[in-house]
């Protein structure tokens, strides 16, 4: 189901170039597809890499002085939005293998908001990120060039 959930991300997001991309949707939204991938590109980061791997992985797009920094993004250029990307898919990779490498999804780590949290519930958790996320996307695609369905 996660799979499904960021196959339809990129299909949302498919043939668009980097304006249409970060076009916001309705004042004062700053919300586009771009920000949509950066978003999720450091939600995969945070669950997989800093709480369950323990890396020592800060956020890309967001910080504290930039809180919504990951969807704050205005027309940028072909490789910005090329970056953005491939952080995404870095991302969901390194996920991937860490949920296929684990022993099962009992695997568990302690989140300084959650506490303790296992593979599973944050499987599930990014599931509903996702799902939430790519109903945005729908109505952002639409808006865009009038694309539904995909």
């Amino acid at each position: 189901m996660l799979a499904a959930q960021r196959t339809t991300l990129l299909l949302k997001c498919a043939g668009l170039e980097p304006e249409l991309l970060s076009r916001r949707s309705v004042d004062p939204s700053t919300l586009s597809l771009l920000g949509l991938v950066r978003h999720l590109a450091d939600a995969e980061r945070r669950w997989f890499r800093r709480v369950l791997a323990q890396e020592d992985a800060p956020a890309l797009f967001f910080s504290e002085a930039e809180p919504d920094g990951d969807f704050d993004v205005e027309a940028i250029s072909p490789q910005e939005v090329a970056e953005s990307w491939e952080a995404w898919r870095s991302e969901v990779a390194f996920a991937e293998r860490f949920a296929a490498e684990a022993p099962d999804l009992d695997v568990e780590a302690e989140d300084e908001w959650r506490g303790r949290v296992s593979l599973r519930w944050v499987l599930i958790h990014m599931i509903e990120e996702y799902a939430r996320h790519n109903g945005h996307a729908d109505l952002l695609r639409e808006r865009i060039d009038g694309a539904t369905g995909m």
